[in-house]
């Protein structure tokens, strides 16, 4: 499947000037350049790519195709944050929509390197939810409407994602730290997530997120936690982690620990993909426990909080039988 999608991302056709844009802070929390939000589509999606790294265009091209021809995907977006890529190396990445049921993909610098701007609220997002994704990771089109439908049902006020993590307290330091528990989770990562429309705008928009959002750009990380405090403080409830398949590309667990200088990633031609991404960086974990801890104390409160357990595409039997002479699945059939 995933070498499948890469080679339709260079099959895929090039491009009009016309589908580049820059969008600016000073229109982006004007409610008079953004649609109604009544106008707004609660069927479909906007997939947002966060893209930086030119060495991942090959990987980023193939998945930006997979999104687009997904039915449930309005539109692709790529928020690309590099300001010294040249245009012509971005050109292959648009596509018009419409042929062949494909979303448009669109591209969009960012006015800065900032991470806050993948959270910009856009005009050219016409849909009550938003896939916020970075540009390491495919998710099966099986998964992506399974995590969609949660979403709906939740009735638009969760944060949904596939990759979660958690906070928890270092006692004798008084400090939070940021962690991986088997059984708890209240974070979710931009890994992948689904998240409302009108989340965007309460990130970049509310005068009380000022510092933390400055915190953001001096860290260069730390917008994903930031979210998640967003919503927690509006919903008053934890994320919601679903299951499914996802190819993760920048894991370094990837090629069971051989350095990628010299391996090619499933035959796709792309090389040394997760040695660009900010996890790679040393002091990652204990940066982000900072990062939990300053926004408390900026914020003046602890929204977080714990969920528990995932949801999962299926409700098959969970009693065992004893069949065979072995135990399985009652309704497992010989």
């Amino acid at each position: 499947m995933w070498r499948k999608t890469f080679l339709l991302g260079l099959l895929l056709p090039s491009v009009s000037p016309l589908l580049f844009s820059s969008e600016s802070y000073s229109d982006a929390c004007d409610p008079r350049s953004l649609p109604d939000p009544l106008t707004l589509r609660p069927d479909r999606l906007t997939v947002l790519i966060n893209g930086y790294s030119e060495a991942r265009l090959p990987l980023l091209r193939s998945l930006a195709a997979s999104y687009a021809t997904h039915p449930l995907v309005a539109a692709v977006l790529i928020l690309w944050g590099n300001p010294s890529t040249p245009a012509a190396a971005l050109s292959s990445l648009a596509t018009h929509g419409g042929a062949g049921g494909f979303a448009p993909i669109s591209v969009h610098r960012q006015p800065s390197p900032s991470l806050n701007a993948r959270f910009l609220p856009r005009a050219n997002i016409r849909t009550r939810a938003v896939a916020v994704c970075d540009d390491d990771v495919e998710v099966e089109p099986r998964t992506l409407a399974f995590a969609f439908a949660v979403w709906r049902s939740r009735g638009g006020a969760a944060l949904v994602g596939l990759f979660a993590r958690s906070h928890d307290l270092d006692l004798e330091q008084r400090r939070w730290i940021y962690a991986m528990h088997p059984d708890r989770y209240s974070i979710v990562l931009t890994k992948f997530m689904i998240v409302g429309t009108d989340y965007l705008r309460r990130y970049s928009c509310w005068g009380r997120l000022s510092e933390a959002r400055r915190l953001v750009d001096r860290e260069r990380n730390c917008e994903d936690i930031l979210m998640n405090f967003v919503t927690a403080m509006e919903s008053g409830a934890g994320p919601v982690l679903v299951g499914g398949r996802v190819r993760d590309w920048g894991d370094p667990r990837n090629n069971g620990g051989i350095s990628n200088s010299s391996v090619d990633n499933g035959g796709s031609g792309v090389v040394g993909i997760e040695r660009v991404g900010l996890s790679a960086r040393g002091g990652h974990r204990k940066k982000r426990g900072d990062c939990i801890t300053e926004f408390h104390r900026m914020l003046g409160e602890m929204p977080l909080r714990y969920s528990y357990g995932k949801v999962v595409d299926g409700v098959g039997e969970q009693g065992l039988c004893r069949k065979g002479g072995r135990l399985v699945l009652c309704d497992h059939q010989e």
